[in-house]
């Protein structure tokens, strides 16, 4: 795909926003070329889905290694060998060392399931319903060595509605993730999305601490 952003995707389990981002490219709404996918967790579902697509999928796994910095080192030299121009993390459950997130500074994006900064860490749908919440959501932001701390790229607010439950809540989540990841992977991939002296910038405009936001009003 001559022209096309390289992309390598990090993964740990069932890889459906990697699915987002595999459809958007065969489909030729993403100008980018998912040059491998790297799981730190053997067997998960995210290896088939690369694999079914004719996409080079890998397995490193943590455990082999004796340390956080081994394997970021390792799995640097993996990245680094398929010359991409952005790293994507698709729900990939590893803290990242300092010296791996200043590799790719600008260049790595992560999604997390919570209206950033609310939420950082696990368990953000159970959080949102504890705390009373009336709107919820989910953040795609630029990696930085703060653990879910980097600059806002785009977010989607969905409201919490009466009866909801943490999956119920999860899965209207998922759905927003699925459209925003690819959003802010293409704005990359075209050069709208950048990252500069810790903020974020869509065509070359500092967007806000909640980065470009869309809003939906009720659940489908």
């Amino acid at each position: 795909m001559s022209g096309a952003t390289r992309v390598v995707v990090l993964i740990s389990g069932s890889g459906s926003n990697l699915q987002a981002l595999i459809d958007g490219q065969i489909a030729g709404e993403l100008p980018i070329d998912i040059a491998c996918v790297i799981s730190n967790r053997p067997g998960v579902r995210g290896l088939e889905r690369a694999a079914e697509a004719g996409i080079e999928a890998l397995t490193l796994d943590h455990k082999g290694f004796d340390s956080r910095e081994a394997f970021d080192k390792a799995l640097a030299e993996t990245i680094d060998a398929h010359r991409p121009d952005l790293v994507v993390l698709a729900g990939f459950m590893r803290i990242l060392t300092p010296a791996f997130t200043s590799r790719y500074l600008g260049r790595m994006l992560n999604i997390h399931p919570s209206l950033l900064p609310k939420y950082q860490g696990l368990h953000t749908h159970q959080r949102a319903l504890d705390a009373g919440d009336s709107e919820h959501g989910v953040t795609v932001h630029f990696v930085t060595d703060e653990l879910d701390g980097g600059p806002a790229a785009i977010q989607a607010v969905v409201p919490v509605l009466a009866g909801d439950d943490a999956a119920s809540l999860a899965a209207r989540v998922q759905q927003q993730e699925h459209l925003i990841y690819p959003m802010a992977v293409r704005w990359f991939a075209e050069g709208k999305l950048s990252m500069r002296e810790n903020k974020a910038l869509l065509d070359g405009e500092p967007l806000p601490a909640s980065g470009y936001q869309v809003r939906t009003q009720t659940a489908p």
